[in-house]
């Protein structure tokens, strides 16, 4: 005749189950506090590896155009100073060496205005807007790539999660057993996937609106400074005979122009 033990009662079960159940998730948290942060990624390498290439990609860009941004401003306004000197001093060659010699973009588009100067003032700063529109395009080259990495990488990493989440419940199922342990064990895993992502898009994210605003100042430097060579070549113009009787009061406009 099979013995039985003594038999519990409800309340003493549950206290049990729980107990069990509790210590099951201290195994758990010991283990994942004992893992290495290399070991899960090694295991979310499906959204990992993605997100490493992002973050690699992100970090020369933005190393990239910070070397292109540094000091621009400094040379820019370097370069209007001494080349509004020169055309006051009627020195056309020295303004043309000087914009030749600086290694500013602002450089290009005093060519272009030094180039066209003796046509009508409207042409003239339509000129200058195009070739200023054109440097700033090419300083902004490549920023979008940090606005998309900021914009994807919380997917791919949410993807990761979503892919754990998915395994975790898929080998619970074939075990047959171990309930909360396994369900715990994978999602902390797959969560690791998700604070990748975020932190690859927020410091992308952060570079690009930087960039963005950096950008946006140098514009600002680089239309004060045309608008400063016009004023100086209207200068130039006015000074010469030939300037009083071709052009009129409307096309000078009354322009303040430097002493």
């Amino acid at each position: 005749m099979n013995q039985r033990g003594p038999t519990l009662d409800p309340v003493t079960e549950t206290a049990v189950n729980v107990a069990t159940q509790a210590a099951g998730a201290g195994e758990i948290a010991s283990t994942f506090d004992t893992a290495t942060i290399l070991h899960l990624l090694w295991i979310g390498r499906l959204t990992v590896v993605p997100l490493a290439l992002c973050s690699v990609i992100g970090l020369a860009v933005i190393i990239q155009q910070l070397v292109r941004y540094a000091g621009i401003d400094r040379r820019s306004r370097d370069l209007t100073r001494g080349v509004v000197d020169a055309l006051v001093k009627h020195d056309l060659v020295t303004a043309r060496s000087l914009c030749e010699s600086a290694k500013t973009p602002l450089a290009g588009i005093f060519l272009e205005g030094l180039r066209w100067r003796n046509i009508a003032l409207e042409d003239l700063n339509s000129v200058l807007a195009t070739s200023r529109s054109e440097a700033i395009t090419e300083l902004r080259r490549g920023l979008w790539i940090l606005g998309t990495i900021g914009s994807l990488a919380p997917f791919i990493g949410l993807f990761g999660t979503v892919w754990g989440i998915l395994k975790a419940f898929h080998d619970m199922s074939v075990q047959g057993s171990g309930g909360f342990a396994v369900v715990a064990a994978g999602i902390s895993e797959a969560l690791v996937a998700t604070a990748v992502g975020l932190l690859v898009a927020i410091l992308a994210l952060a570079a690009f609106n930087y960039l963005q605003v950096r950008a946006g100042a140098i514009a600002g430097v680089f239309a004060r400074s045309c608008e400063r060579l016009i004023q100086a070549l209207l200068y130039v113009e006015s000074a010469s005979p030939a300037y009083a009787e071709e052009k009129s009061e409307e096309v000078r406009h009354g322009r303040p122009l430097p002493a």
